[in-house]
């Protein structure tokens, strides 16, 4: 119906009242406020200045031909020059189509891929909460994108290389308890880096001892190769098993180590090009031309080791090489806003030929005033807070008593508590700094995952009373209640979201689109009868109860988040 009214609207500007088709973009807005029509649009004030003439003038004369159009029910202007839009009750439920369509994934297309650079966790150190935010946050992104029909390749980069395996190798040959490093768990491993560091307070020299075992595992020390194998297979484990919980799953994982033997090419090119030069006691560094205002970057180290730097410009150039990306989004906090400023100056200056590169940045995540420092040990653990989440989800299935009904109270406990975990990320911009609420996050009537699930579960209830799975579209709607019409604009509103969120990378508004579903839904449910309605009524609100369900599950599923049969 868009297309239809966009095409109308068009003529009018370009060949009624001579307005340049290069001088506007038009796009229709669905109101706020229901009174304000099904469709809006201010394309009359835009144009206005262009053609020297009123908004409001402009407005009627769109007004006059939208009249005209079959479906549109009325057309009017509404203060200065805005247009509103009214369609007939089966126009409008026939834009469904579009919202039923949006519920199935889109064929991978044929083109470059978009790499989603994601997760990233440290080996040999348990995930801490604030790693969910890259974690859930990429995986939102590369699922919206997926869905769309994106050739995406979601990738994480392990931080398996560096100094710190140095540390934790001291540590393990002076305080562990003659056990291979395959037989301790990663809480074990932890508890030896934090020792170690507790101990360098007291002991500066260890510091350097750290720093010579890690250039000695980069050299090639067989029993220093040996102990890192053994701790990343033991973090992968772990990490495996976490992944599961969240509905994580990448396509691609190379550690920093992977690049160990390509950063020399990168290093030399750099040299030979004059962008990398020498700076304080041999290092190696990029400095930068005096308008871009930024420090230099260090690539190798006056010891000859190298950096997370060094290994970031190796990884872009194997990507590049082996993979021919269209664009590559790096999905890390804002503490490593100058990082990324000086990679993608560098590789400027290198000259490389290189796809569209993008922080897509996200905030800080405050919990429960819990400091969040590995090295001094109080980093509060991503799988603790699953588990804690799980246990509270269990006691308001118990509170709601038969409110809540389920065959498998643990399985729906723990759909419930991770899912809130993951929502409490992913409906806050994460452009802020975030904050986590246990109630809010828990709350079956508020803006969180076990509403969501919630209003899932009572959807496919009232299918499985009608004995049907999937309602089908229904022909020739006459008429629309306030709360059918609401529910069917809402409803309307998913392709469009679903768009937005894609193209900004923003998954709350996915969330925020979600809970509206919710409330709308909820609302023509305790309104209208549905079983029990007339038969064309029935099918009807049947087919927007299906449609409400579907929806539901799509959005929370891109988001990593499952909804229950039952509840």
């Amino acid at each position: 119906m868009e297309t239809q009214l966009t095409a109308v609207v068009r003529e009018v500007l370009t060949r009624e009242l001579g307005v340049p088709e290069t001088t506007f973009s038009l796009a229709w807005k669905q109101p706020e406020d229901a009174d304000h029509g099904d469709l809006a649009t201010p394309i009359a004030l835009q144009v206005a200045k262009e053609i020297g003439r009123s908004p409001k003038n402009i407005a009627l004369a769109l007004v006059k031909r939208i009249r005209e159009i079959d479906g549109v029910e009325r057309a009017e202007v509404a203060g200065a020059g805005y247009v509103n839009v009214w369609l007939q009750p089966g126009a409008l439920v026939a834009c469904l189509a579009d919202t039923s369509a949006a519920c199935t994934a889109r064929p991978t297309r044929k083109e470059a891929p978009f790499i989603v650079d994601y997760s990233g966790p440290n080996i040999a150190k348990p995930l801490g909460i604030h790693h969910i935010l890259s974690t859930v946050i990429g995986q939102a992104i590369v699922n919206i994108e997926r869905h769309s029909g994106s050739n995406v390749i979601g990738w994480s980069y392990p931080g398996d290389w560096g100094t710190q395996f140095g540390k934790l190798a001291v540590a393990y040959t002076r305080w562990g308890d003659g056990r291979p490093a395959s037989a301790y768990s990663l809480d074990e491993l932890l508890a030896l880096y934090v020792r170690f560091h507790a101990e360098a307070e007291g002991n500066p020299s260890l510091e350097e001892e750290g720093r010579a075992a890690f250039a000695a595992l980069e050299t090639g020390d067989a029993s220093l190769r040996r102990f890192w194998k053994d701790v990343v297979a033991v973090t992968k484990e772990a990490l495996g098993v976490l992944y599961e919980r969240l509905s994580v799953t990448l396509d691609v994982e190379t550690g920093e180590s992977f690049y160990e033997e390509k950063m020399e090419p990168v290093l030399k090119e750099g040299i030979k090009k004059g962008v990398f030069v020498k700076g304080e006691k041999g290092a190696l560094i990029v400095e930068y031309p005096k308008e871009q205002d930024l420090p230099p970057c260090m690539v190798r180290k006056s010891d000859g080791s190298t950096l997370y730097a060094t290994r970031d410009l190796a990884m872009l150039r194997y990507r590049i090489d082996e993979y021919h990306p269209r664009a590559i989004a790096y999905v890390v906090d804002v503490a490593q806003s100058l990082h990324f400023k000086q990679l993608f100056a560098a590789v400027a200056l290198l000259g490389w030929d290189v796809p569209h590169l993008e922080h897509v940045v996200f905030g800080r995540m405050r919990f429960q005033d819990a400091a969040m420092s590995t090295r001094k040990g109080t980093v509060l653990k991503l799988e603790e807070v699953l588990d804690e989440a799980v246990l509270r989800a269990r006691r308001v299935i118990e509170d709601h008593g038969a409110e809540v009904q389920t065959d498998d109270p643990d399985a729906l406990a723990e759909m419930m508590g991770v899912g809130a975990v993951i929502y409490g990320v992913l409906s806050q911009n994460r452009k802020k700094d975030m904050v986590f609420d246990w109630d809010t996050a828990l709350s079956l009537d508020g803006n969180s995952a076990p509403y969501l699930q919630y209003t899932h579960a009572r959807a496919r209830s009232v299918l499985r009373k009608a004995e049907v799975q999937d309602a089908p579209l229904p022909k020739a709607v006459t008429e629309l209640s306030v709360q059918e019409r609401a529910l069917v604009n809402a409803l309307r509103r998913f392709p469009a979201v679903l768009r937005e969120a894609r193209t900004t990378r923003m998954p709350h508004l996915l969330t925020q689109e979600l809970f509206a579903l919710g409330q709308t839904f909820n609302a023509f449910y305790n309104v209208e009868p549905i079983l029990k309605a007339p038969a064309a009524k029935r099918r009807l609100r049947l087919f927007l109860t299906s449609l409400v369900a579907s929806v539901l599950r799509t959005g929370t599923a891109l988001l990593c988040i499952r909804v229950p049969e039952r509840m």
